[in-house]
């Protein structure tokens, strides 16, 4: 058994600090992160991509931006927040392919026969896989200011960008988390992954909301992604407009709360079969 099963385990002095649901959350998610960083080439293809397409929106669609009304401001400050999403799409699974070798290897088998709280179990990943988000997405803000982003709210609202990520990025490693629990498999949970990419097509991906009609729009307006993304371009382009944040806070919280919960599911059904 591992140091770190042990470190959660062992009946010494500070067992009831060991026995807390944070100190396991800590200990558990430090030992995700830590495994995360040592196979960075898992790393680099989000924060790749989500540059690319960056670089060529800007380049592409930047010129054009000026015959699109309603875009608030500039167009790097608009199309950011897309590249900022699919990053969080593509890396959401990293953590959850961590799980998935944990239950290969038989590491997952041996925590459930500790005192690790169950929560721990599903929150260590989930925590370890936004924080990883979060670093992806300071990357990609990184380069935007090197292109040239001037945000309207300055820094707090760069931070405040980075917290929505986070946010989302929780709710998709929640459903990527389900996913490696429910089926102990790589390719089923890099696929689930995957599942979330065409709800960013159901958005205002390129232009803003009021230019989609009929059954896009109606889409849209019940696209979760359509509010993290108005909520992000009002804190790059606009400044505080309160509206738009609470609405993409919102939208991160009912994604995360439904995911959380088909985890949780998950987790429970693995308990059964183990």
């Amino acid at each position: 058994m591992s140091t770190d099963t042990n470190a959660l385990s062992a009946p010494v002095g500070g067992t009831a600090r060991r026995n807390s649901l944070p100190y396991q959350v800590l200990m558990l998610t430090k030992r995700n992160l830590i495994t995360i960083f040592r196979t960075p080439e898992a790393l680099l293809p989000p924060i790749a991509i989500s540059v690319f397409f960056l670089v060529i929106y800007q380049s592409t669609l930047g010129r054009a931006a000026g015959f699109i009304p309603d875009i608030g401001g500039d167009y790097l400050g608009f199309i950011l927040p897309l590249s900022i999403v699919s990053a969080s799409l593509a890396g959401a699974g990293i953590a959850a392919q961590n799980l998935v070798r944990d239950i290969e290897r038989g590491y997952f088998d041996k925590l459930l026969l500790t005192p690790v709280n169950r929560a721990a179990l599903l929150l260590s990943p989930i925590l370890a896989g936004a924080l990883i988000l979060g670093l992806q997405t300071t990357i990609v803000l990184g380069v935007a200011l090197l292109l040239g982003l001037e945000p309207a709210t300055g820094w707090l609202g760069l931070l405040a960008v980075i917290g929505l990520a986070i946010f989302l990025g929780t709710g998709f490693a929640g459903f990527t988390v389900s996913a490696a629990l429910g089926s102990g498999s790589a390719a089923a949970t890099q696929g689930a992954s995957f599942i979330f990419f065409p709800l960013t097509f159901l958005a205002p991906t390129f232009v803003p909301l009021a230019l989609l009609d009929g059954w896009l729009r109606t889409t849209a307006l019940l696209n979760p992604i359509t509010y993290v993304l108005g909520a992000m371009r009002a804190v790059l382009n606009e400044g505080w407009q309160v509206e738009a944040i609470w609405l993409g806070i919102l939208a991160c919280l009912v994604l995360a709360l439904v995911t959380y919960a088909l985890a949780a599911i998950a987790l429970r059904v693995r308990v059964r079969r183990s």
